[in-house]
């Protein structure tokens, strides 16, 4: 029987080049994609055996800050359909790390507050996810890292604040499956 030889791990090549073809050289929507993907992947696997994912990461994150309204605001804040929510905070309350406590301001809405466990969990996937973010952003110099994340929270709250997504479930639906395109050419 011959022997056969493991495949080599993936590896990064020691030099990338700093341009892509130029039909790509300027379009935003590339770029956009290519690096939200990279940081995605990443980010996915760190937080993949919290209840909710990606989602459950940001209703921690959140509940540790001590945000201020009731479940149902930050369902909209986040995008996350309240059914949705609902049941996602259940499952963080099942595993020990949010508590459902009545809002002080009114008491007919539950505030979603981090447990202890919950808030050194928030703390340690921070960390982690810090390090993902500089392994996305290695190639800039700090400065350049800084001033990146400046600007692209600028174009976020802008966007937000122009055609806020008040559920991630809309958004999805307002997309035609079969062409992959807005069913409406501007949203409301």
């Amino acid at each position: 029987m011959p022997e056969t030889t493991p495949a080599k791990p993936a590896t990064v090549p020691d030099s990338v080049p700093d341009s892509v073809p130029d039909a790509l050289d300027r379009d935003l929507g590339w770029s956009l994609g290519v690096v939200f993907r990279a940081y995605v992947r990443i980010a996915d696997a760190l937080v993949a055996e919290l209840p909710g994912g990606a989602r459950g990461y940001q209703v921690l994150a959140a509940a540790a800050q001590e945000l201020p309204g009731g479940q149902g605001a930050l369902a909209q804040r986040l995008g996350i359909d309240k059914t949705v929510m609902t049941y996602l905070v259940d499952d963080l309350e099942k595993a020990g790390l949010v508590e459902r406590r009545p809002d002080p301001a009114d008491r007919r809405n539950k505030r979603v507050l981090a447990t202890t466990e919950g808030r050194a969990t928030w703390t340690s996937l921070c960390s982690r996810l810090e390090h993902a973010e500089e392994h996305v952003l290695a190639p800039l110099a700090a400065d350049e890292r800084d001033l990146f994340r400046e600007l692209l929270r600028k174009l976020a709250v802008r966007a937000h604040t122009l055609d806020p997504v008040t559920s991630a479930c809309e958004l999805v639906t307002e997309l035609d499956p079969a062409q992959g395109r807005p069913r409406h050419s501007v949203r409301r």
